[in-house]
């Protein structure tokens, strides 16, 4: 787990240094080489070619995917999910990390779809959260209930209850940093304010560590990785060392509270929470997220009504 990125952006803006890990840029995911030119990305015009990264994101079942600021004006800076309504109030599915403990309920705010700047009112952080990504990154999750309820966006998402996620395709989905597996995340391939996507395949299934050790990794996240489109470059986990699809990426800094997902008996269903990476997020890196299953309980007592598959 060493070597770790935070995916958040406010650590950055405000000049802060974290322990093993370095905070990277605002700026959403980082994609290959291969398809950044093959959608128009090319040298002095780097935030052009990510035509397929948005076209993925802006699919109906990822509507949900909402972009969090620290001000109501820099949007990037991280990610969260909406998981329903209830009581006039929508609720949001976040990563711990992007705030500071003890966690205040005003740190973020919520871009809603009409354009409205939510706040929240209520914040839970997950009882597992240490503040320590390396040792938590399976309860790398806070819940939101902002002020008001968010309409037009369909129906609320299935969240996985299953434990089948290796092996699978999963695509992930943020407002963070762009770039390509070449050059890692990095300010010139972004512009705009529209989340983006990648995807990847699972081949780190991590499972919960039971007792949870005081210290040390207590597991419950998935991994994934970057291959160079050549094979050339060695996996982590010793498989395939060729990307699994053309739209293969990574996270980038300010994915972080966003979600991944995956087709599963012929539905989409959220699978995890966008939790952190390795490296600037280049061939060869990998990228994390929280497993969801683990929390149905501790969901389903804040948010009654949040669907889970069977």
């Amino acid at each position: 787990m060493a070597g770790r990125r935070w995916l958040m952006a406010a650590c950055v803006m405000a000049g802060l240094i974290l322990p093993v890990m370095q905070a990277a840029p605002a700026g959403a995911v980082v994609i290959l080489d291969s398809q950044w030119k093959k959608d128009g990305g090319r040298k002095g015009r780097e935030a052009a070619g990510f035509t397929s990264a948005l076209k993925l994101a802006a699919q109906p079942q990822f509507r949900g995917v909402l972009a969090l600021s620290t001000d109501g004006e820099s949007w990037g800076e991280a990610s969260g999910t909406w998981i329903g309504n209830a009581d006039g109030h929508a609720y949001i599915l976040t990563a711990a990390h992007v705030y500071d403990l003890p966690a205040q309920k005003d740190a973020y705010v919520v871009r809603a779809p009409d354009g409205r700047v939510l706040k929240a009112d209520r914040l839970w952080l997950n009882p597992g959260w240490n503040g320590d990504v390396n040792e938590r990154c399976g309860y790398d999750l806070v819940i939101l209930r902002l002020e008001d309820e968010i309409t037009g966006l369909g129906e609320p998402p299935v969240i996985y209850s299953g434990s089948a996620e290796k092996g699978r395709l999963i695509t992930f989905v943020g407002y963070g940093s762009r770039g390509i597996g070449s050059v890692g995340e990095d300010d010139a391939y972004y512009q705009g304010s529209d989340k983006a996507a990648a995807q990847g395949l699972v081949e780190e299934a991590e499972p919960v560590v039971r007792p949870m050790p005081e210290t040390g990794d207590a597991g419950n996240y998935l991994g994934v990785w970057l291959p160079r489109e050549d094979g050339g470059v060695a996996s982590p986990y010793d498989g395939d060392t060729v990307p699994s699809t053309p739209l293969a990426g990574l996270l980038g800094s300010g994915d972080s509270g966003g979600s991944a997902w995956m087709e599963d008996g012929g539905r989409w269903v959220l699978v995890g929470v966008n939790s952190n990476g390795s490296g600037n997020a280049q061939y060869g890196d990998q990228s994390w997220f929280t497993r969801v299953a683990l929390h149905r309980k501790w969901i389903l007592k804040i948010f009654p009504q949040t669907r889970f598959s069977p």
